[in-house]
């Protein structure tokens, strides 16, 4: 079993561990409920340094990228981000990633922890160039800090302008020493702010959050609560919602999609798949009653099976069932009516336009 850097902090902690791909990671510390309130009232410190971490610098590193990733890199700036998926040639998802430009061809790209080995495999087997591509997981760590008081928290921590950052962005911070990057960016719906930094900082800045923002109510937040959070934003998690058997036009991300790019791996897929249109669609739904939609339950409408659940939960949020599931696309349009079935019982649901929950612009602040 894999352990990140903060490992012992989480058992000092009592959390509940679990197995998430081969690695021994927090659950819980309180509860699933608490830590999802948290994150939504106040601000919540994640360890996601299970997550993988590639480096791709040197002349080619932006052609490689660009002939892998279905959007178009080389409209994002330096010290800017995109959401993006590496496909295979039938136009399925091998993983969904995070890119960041730090420099002109010097980019970070953050991988789902059970396609790190094949992720960097694949950059490596089609790179263009002298690009150097590399995985620096190794002796790196990942932490989130998100929620509506995480910019005022952090300032106060950095004495850096982190407000200043906009959406995607990503900058450097000399304090934290040599490879230490900030982002705005987040799995959670609400505001916050991703660290990419040596275990050695990871160390300093968990404790420092914790400490300077106990008197707000900032506690630190396991994978459970992580699922609910991005549930309610609509974020889909690749492996469950997605995967090599559906298309980004099929899991509804065909925004991320750069059609007009002259190549990249996929594109005729996808190409023929736009012309002769979907058959299924990946959709949201709530039920205003019932038990909690689990993955593989099925989805009916007059009278057949017309898609099955891929992600359930309880929305705390919301107090109601969500869920996301691929219905077949006569079913997809928000406000239409279907059925599920739980344990021999079917319930009404109801589709609606992701995401469920979405942040309002407010400001707050920690005031002790």
């Amino acid at each position: 079993m894999q352990k990140t850097t903060l490992h012992a902090e989480h058992r000092r902690l009592n959390a509940k561990m679990t197995d998430f791909h081969g690695w021994d990671m927090p659950l819980y510390y309180t509860s699933i409920l608490e830590e999802h309130q948290a994150v939504r009232a106040t601000a919540g410190i994640f360890d996601i340094s299970h997550m993988g971490q590639a480096r791709l610098s040197g002349e080619g590193a932006l052609e490689t990228l660009n002939e892998l990733v279905i959007s178009d890199v080389a409209s994002v700036g330096e010290g800017r981000a995109c959401y993006t998926m590496f496909l295979n040639e039938q136009g399925g998802i091998l993983d969904d990633v995070i890119i960041y430009r730090l420099g002109r061809q010097d980019y970070l790209v953050i991988i789902n922890c059970a396609n790190r080995a094949s992720d960097v495999a694949w950059m490596q087997a089609h790179q263009r160039g002298a690009v150097e591509i590399r995985d620096i997981s190794e002796g790196r760590a990942i932490l989130a800090i998100q929620g509506p008081i995480a910019a005022q928290l952090l300032e106060d921590i950095l004495a850096f302008p982190v407000k200043a950052l906009g959406r995607f962005d990503v900058v450097a911070i000399p304090s934290l020493g040599s490879m230490a990057w900030v982002a705005r960016t987040g799995y959670t719906g609400s505001d916050g702010f991703e660290f990419f930094v040596p275990d050695a900082v990871a160390h300093r800045l968990w404790q420092q959050v914790l400490e300077r923002g106990a008197s707000c109510g900032i506690v630190p937040i396991g994978l459970g609560a992580r699922d609910t959070l991005r549930l309610e934003a609509g974020l889909r998690l690749y492996g469950t919602d997605m995967d090599t058997t559906t298309t980004p036009f099929e899991a509804d991300l065909g925004w991320t999609v750069a059609i007009h790019k002259p190549s990249f791996l996929g594109k005729a897929s996808l190409v023929a798949q736009n012309t002769r249109g979907l058959s299924r669609r990946l959709v949201g739904f709530e039920l205003v009653e019932g038990p909690i939609p689990r993955q593989g339950f099925s989805l009916f409408a007059q009278g057949r099976q017309v898609g099955a659940v891929t992600s359930g939960t309880f929305s705390p949020t919301l107090n109601k069932a969500i869920g996301m599931g691929y219905v077949e696309l006569p079913f997809a349009p928000p406000s239409t009516m279907l059925q599920i079935m739980i344990r021999g019982k079917t319930y009404p649901v109801t589709v609606v336009k992701m995401p469920f929950w979405k942040a309002e612009a407010l400001k707050h602040a920690c005031t002790k």
